[in-house]
């Protein structure tokens, strides 16, 4: 289908999110958001994670929804849209499938380009989502982005709005997996990420020490960090038996504040060998408070520019997709109707 491509005087995006257990519609408008509408799933709390099956299930049930609540708080219609944007990946596939699928008969029946949206590009971006009547600040180009999710754990140099190169990753699972399995080994209920900076504010995070591994390039691994904190636990339950229940403050604290000084230790290494100071952070671990806070403690002792999402934003939301959209919409980046979902994919 050979798509219209005109430059409209004003830009309408429609962007779509379903990467995993969110269904998510935003419309702006001239790199303006004017509606940014999730459902989320609420089922997978009681099997302790996300299960594909049921999360592509409820995106099938959310998405017309949610696309029509949407469009109408940002009070346009269907017509007046100039592309659509998508997650392509990555993600879980039969939750991605739904939203590009909807996407691509959407463009289809309007006649309006198709833009496929990379994620994790989208989380970075979500620093240039501007608000109606809000100023807002963003890096300026170059910066640094750590981007930090249940997925993903990466450096990542930003030249402009098209041009991104990873700098480092983990080399086996990411900071977010390492919350919350922790989590489930301390009792906590799903998602545990959040309820371990809880229970943090509370604890002493010098209390108990954990190990910090030594790469190569900068990269990260937390497998070793995970095995370590789960024979942490197991010993010390194995000499008291309600050590969990007696201690869950400092335990922790002390483990959120190992993995944040791990991932600030590379980010400020990676600072130094590039001397760019100019950093920001994106991803759902960035809602966490105390690695906000650590940020911009470290930013101001090495004279960063520090940017910190707000949290609406750092969590999985279609704003984030609708911008990277808009950008790419500018430059005419646009595919076809044959596109398929991509579990993986790389920066």
């Amino acid at each position: 289908m050979e798509q219209k491509q005109v430059q409209l005087k004003d830009i309408y995006i429609l962007g779509i999110e379903s990467s995993c257990d969110d269904t998510s519609c935003a419309v702006i408008k001239n790199g303006l958001l004017f509606s940014n509408i999730t459902a989320s799933q609420k089922i997978h709390e009681q099997y302790g994670g996300v299960i594909p099956e049921l999360a592509s299930r409820d995106h099938e049930k959310n998405i017309i929804p949610v696309v029509d609540a949407a469009l109408k708080q940002a009070n346009i219609q269907l017509v007046q849209l100039s592309g659509i944007a998508v997650t392509r990946g990555p993600g879980l596939s039969g939750s991605l499938l739904v939203g590009l699928s909807f996407a691509k008969s959407l463009s289809l029946a309007l006649n309006i380009p198709l833009i496929e949206v990379n994620h994790m590009q989208g989380h970075i971006l979500a620093h240039f989502i501007k608000e109606v009547n809000q100023e807002t600040t963003h890096p300026l180009f170059p910066f640094l982005c750590l981007t930090v999710s249940g997925g993903h754990t990466q450096i990542v140099k930003i030249s402009d709005y098209y041009t991104f190169e990873l700098l480092a990753e983990t080399e086996d699972d990411a900071v977010g997996e390492a919350f919350d399995k922790a989590a489930k080994l301390l009792g906590l209920p799903y998602p545990g990420g959040p309820l371990i900076d809880k229970y943090a504010k509370l604890g002493n995070p010098n209390k108990y020490k954990f190990p910090i591994p030594h790469l190569k390039n900068n990269n990260f691994s937390f497998s070793g960090i995970k095995t370590s904190f789960l024979y942490f636990i197991q010993e010390h339950v194995k000499i008291q038996s309600n050590f969990i229940e007696e201690n869950l403050n400092d335990i922790c604290a002390s483990y959120q504040s190992h993995l944040i000084k791990y991932l600030l230790k590379n980010l400020l290494a990676v600072s130094k060998e590039t001397a760019i100071k100019q950093i920001a952070i994106a991803g759902g671990v960035s809602a966490n408070s105390r690695l906000r806070d650590e940020l911009e403690l470290l930013g101001k002792r090495q004279g960063w520019e520090t940017y910190i999402p707000k949290f609406q934003y750092c969590t999985d939301n279609a704003a984030m997709i609708a911008i990277t959209g808009y950008y790419k919409f500018l430059r005419n980046d646009f595919c076809g109707l044959d596109i398929t979902p991509l579990a993986r994919y790389g920066l």
